[in-house]
């Protein structure tokens, strides 16, 4: 059985403050998208369960067997499901790592949504939403996957009226890896002072055309500052006539939203790894 867990990005970013548990309260809005990674499980007959990675990354994503969220998942459910068999895991990645798409935390999920299905255990969408916020805060969006705000650490979750229908989403990532740690890191540091006057709640009635001047994305300024080609894609974007643009999450990712489908010849190829346009249906 094959899954294809899809990508998200961000729009709009707060930083809002450090907790007393080292996390970051934020506020974000999750937009789902359809580029995806394929996922296949099969139960093994014997054996113990494996995982084989292939595609974009591969040699990243395949490093830390025990950190693997497909893994996670699996071993999750199995500590209250001890019936499950063993699997073979094969994922194919297309969404690249450290990139802010959510391509790790929407493995983790799907595995769940997958192991559910194939093993009949009857979970509904809140427990997989449980089982979710175990492997990582941003997993729990991935089984409704329906746009959504975003506060607290990341746990809490309200779903939204939003459309980018017909909208042309272009993402680039430059030759830049950025963990969630370094972003942070980067953004307390910085002591930002947001110019974010507007609360993403707002998304829902709020023009595009003011998105440019209303969101921002709170680890823009200092990772722009340290890695000047990021702040260089989000230009080339506007220049070749995106009604807006960010950096989604905090990974290196810069995203383009248009009106009409862009000729991707046209954009800058130095230095990008990765470059994806498509429709939202």
């Amino acid at each position: 059985m094959i899954y294809f867990p899809n990508c998200k990005i961000n729009i709009g970013l707060r930083v809002l403050e450090k907790r007393m548990d080292g996390f970051h309260n934020i506020e974000s809005v999750f937009y789902p998208l359809n580029l995806c990674d394929a996922l296949e499980i099969r139960p093994l007959k014997e054996g113990t369960t494996k995982i084989t990675i292939t595609g974009i990354d591969s040699n990243i994503s395949s490093k830390e067997f025990d950190k693997n969220t497909c893994i996670k998942a699996y071993n999750l459910l199995k500590q209250d499901f001890p019936q499950l068999k063993e699997v073979n895991i094969h994922l194919d990645k297309a969404i690249p790592t450290f990139a802010g798409l959510g391509g790790g935390s929407s493995d983790g999920s799907y595995t769940l949504k997958l192991l559910n299905f194939i093993f009949n255990l009857n979970l509904t969408n809140n427990q997989l939403i449980s089982y979710a916020e175990k492997i990582g805060s941003d997993c729990m969006f991935f089984i409704n996957n329906t746009p959504t705000l975003v506060s607290g650490r990341g746990e809490k979750m309200k779903e939204i009226n939003l459309s980018l229908k017909d909208y042309y989403i272009v993402l680039i990532k430059p030759n830049i890896n950025i963990s969630t740690k370094e972003a942070y890191q980067e953004v307390d540091q910085d002591k930002k002072e947001t110019t974010a006057l507007t609360s993403l709640s707002s998304l829902e009635t709020l023009d595009i055309k003011h998105w440019k001047k209303e969101i921002v994305n709170d680890f823009e300024k200092p990772l722009f500052k340290k890695y000047p080609i990021l702040k260089q894609t989000k230009d080339m974007l506007y220049e070749n006539g995106a009604i807006y643009s960010q950096m989604s999450g905090s990974g290196s990712t810069i995203y383009g939203i248009f009106e009409k489908e862009v000729d991707l010849k046209r954009i800058k190829q130095d230095n990008i790894t990765f470059i994806h346009q498509e429709k939202m249906l």
